[in-house]
């Protein structure tokens, strides 16, 4: 069975430094209590996840903190440089350490569950490339089973067109590639409002 990662890009949850969108709503201390529970909420769908052959590493984009709800996770900081670059080095980083197929998550979707994940990994046993996208144009989820440098590289970033322009370079390189199931990150106070009411009707 081929040795799996899973990166899970995450910043501390300071009050003025996360979901600064949100804070223009309802103010930077109910910002950062939606970050809690969105950080909550990844742990709990990534340790559900089966433990055998899957490596987790935190990947803080500010400092790593030593006694958090993190512990349990290898964790490790995030390079300078562009998120593109970031991610870029955290893939490097887990092929390196023997990693044969890596997937990485942010922490800012309630729609994520396990299965998603599972799904992921399970399409990287046929198809070298996995995309999870989401309804802003961007993406949830991104795995590969090598590093593809082409796809981090004068990226537009937290814009609408990243999805189809990832999606566009993989087509002109002859990459395979899959797609997930569309989702919704959480950006925006009404997107918080919107996901959380999908969450209660799934329980």
């Amino acid at each position: 069975m081929p040795l799996n990662a899973l990166i899970i890009f995450v910043k501390n949850p300071i009050e003025g430094k996360v979901k600064t969108r949100v804070a223009k709503t309802v103010g930077h201390t109910q910002a950062v209590e939606v970050y809690r529970e969105l950080l909550d909420y990844t742990r709990s769908i990534t340790d559900a996840l089966p433990p055998a052959d899957l490596r987790r590493t935190v990947y803080y984009g500010d400092f790593i903190n030593d006694d958090d709800l993190w512990n349990g996770y290898n964790k490790a900081l995030q390079t300078e440089g562009d998120l593109g670059l970031r991610m870029q080095e955290a893939f490097r980083e887990q092929f390196a350490a023997g990693a044969e197929q890596v997937v990485i998550i942010g922490s800012d979707c309630l729609d994520l569950r396990s299965h998603h994940l599972q799904q992921a990994l399970d399409a990287l046993q046929s198809t070298e490339v996995v995309l999870g996208p989401s309804t802003d144009g961007g993406y949830y989820l991104l795995g590969m089973t090598r590093l593809h440098k082409t796809l981090f590289n004068d990226m537009p970033w937290s814009q609408p067109e990243l999805l189809d322009q990832t999606v566009s370079r993989l087509q002109q390189q002859g990459i395979r590639y899959q797609l997930l199931e569309t989702l919704s990150d959480i950006d925006e106070w009404d997107d918080y409002l919107q996901a959380k009411e999908r969450l209660l009707s799934r329980s």
